[in-house]
C-alpha cells in the first residue's frame, strides 16, 4: 500500500470515526484529505469504493445511512461501539514490550493530521462527536528519568528505592518498593508495586521521583501477585492516595473569578505594586490544578505548597519559551 493511499485510510476513519451524522460521500470528498486531488467524478466514485472495500476487509465496521427523511442519498459513519478494541490481558513481560514500544512510538505527522482532520470537520459544519476519547494521542511522556530503571528493575524482579516528592504535605521520602509493574495512566507514567515502608501495594507517579533509581539485593526476589491489575489499580487510586488538601494563593483585585468561586478570602496584599486578595481553597489533587492555575498567568500566584508553586512556575516558563507542556 503505498504511503499517500494510507494516509487517505487512515483521514477516512478519523472523519468517519468523529461524527454522529451520515456523512455522504461528496461531503468526505471535501473534507477528506486525498480525495480532492481526483482529476474526475468517476475518479473519485471509484477511489471512495475501494477504500470503503479495503476498510471492510481490514474489519472497520462502516454503517451506512441517512439523517433524515429529507435525505436523498446514503451516507457513512463508523459506530465507536463496534470498531473499539476488546479488553486485552497480557502478561508481565508482554505489557512490558507494549510499554517499551509506546515509549518509542511518536508521530507528530499522524497526530496533526487527526487534529487537521477534526478542524475541518467542524468547519464544514460535521458534528463532532466532544465525548469521544481522543482518537490519535501524541506521545505519552517519558522523559522521566526514572522510566528506564524501574522498567529493568520490574524485568530483573528486583527491589528498589528513590526519593519521592509528596504534593502533601509537601515533602521528600525515601520509598523501598517491589515493583510489580510500569503503566500509563491520562498521560502520565506510574510504578505500582508493594511498598515496604506502608506494608501495602501503591502506585507512584514517575515525575515526583527525585534522583536516582537504587537497586536493592539481588533480582529475581520479586514476583508480582496474580490476578493484579495495574492499570486499574493506577485508576481507582488516581494514582495515590487522595487527601484533601488547602492551598493558599493570591489573586489580582477583581480578578481570577474562577479561582474566588471555589475559595475563601483570608487577608490582603500587596504584591509588586499590585494590590490583591489572599486566598484559600480545598484541593483534593493539588497537583493536578497547577495547570488550571497557570492559566491565570499573572493574577494568580501560589503562595504554597512550594510543589504546587513550583509546577505552575515551570508551566509558565515552559508557555514563555513556546514549549507548552
Amino acid at each position: 500500500m503505498s504511503v499517500a493511499r494510507a494516509e487517505r485510510l487512515v483521514n477516512l476513519v478519523l472523519c468517519l470515526l468523529s461524527t454522529r451524522q451520515y456523512l455522504s460521500a461528496e461531503r468526505i470528498r471535501g473534507i477528506v484529505p486525498g480525495y480532492a486531488d481526483a482529476p474526475s467524478d468517476d475518479a473519485f466514485f471509484r477511489t471512495f469504493e475501494r477504500d470503503k472495500t479495503e476498510l471492510r476487509e481490514l474489519g472497520i465496521p462502516l454503517e451506512v445511512g441517512r439523517n433524515s427523511v429529507f435525505d436523498t442519498v446514503d451516507g457513512y459513519r463508523i459506530a465507536r461501539r463496534d470498531y473499539e478494541l476488546g479488553e486485552i490481558d497480557l502478561e508481565p513481560d508482554e505489557a512490558a514490550a507494549v510499554a517499551l514500544a509506546v515509549r518509542l512510538w511518536d508521530s507528530p505527522e499522524l497526530t496533526g493530521a487527526a487534529h487537521g482532520a477534526l478542524l475541518k470537520l467542524r468547519a464544514a459544519g460535521v458534528d463532532v462527536d466532544q465525548a469521544a476519547p481522543a482518537i490519535v494521542e501524541s506521545k505519552v511522556r517519558t522523559s522521566e528519568p526514572a522510566f528506564t530503571p524501574l522498567l529493568a528493575a520490574v524485568q530483573a524482579g528486583q527491589v528498589v528505592s528513590f526519593d519521592y516528592r509528596r504534593p502533601s504535605p509537601a515533602e521528600l521520602r525515601e520509598r523501598t518498593l517491589e515493583p510489580w509493574g510500569v503503566v500509563s495512566w491520562r498521560g502520565r507514567w506510574y510504578v505500582v508495586g508493594h511498598d515496604r515502608d506502608r506494608d501495602a501495594p501503591r502506585c507512584f507517579r514517575l515525575s515526583r521521583i527525585v534522583g536516582e533509581v537504587r537497586k536493592i539485593g539481588k533480582p529475581g526476589q520479586v514476583r508480582r501477585p496474580e490476578n493484579v491489575d495495574l492499570m486499574q489499580f493506577v485508576a481507582t487510586t488516581g494514582g495515590e492516595v487522595s487527601s484533601v488538601s488547602t492551598v493558599r494563593v493570591w489573586a489580582a483585585s477583581g480578578r481570577a473569578a474562577g479561582v474566588r468561586r471555589r475559595a475563601k478570602v483570608v487577608g490582603e496584599r500587596d504584591i509588586r505594586g499590585i494590590a490583591g486578595d489572599i486566598l484559600e481553597l480545598e484541593l483534593r489533587w493539588p497537583d493536578t490544578a497547577a495547570g488550571w492555575l497557570a492559566g491565570y498567568g499573572a493574577d494568580v500566584l501560589v503562595l504554597e505548597p512550594e510543589v504546587l508553586a513550583k509546577s505552575v512556575r515551570e508551566r509558565l516558563v515552559a508557555v514563555a519559551e513556546g514549549d507548552v507542556l
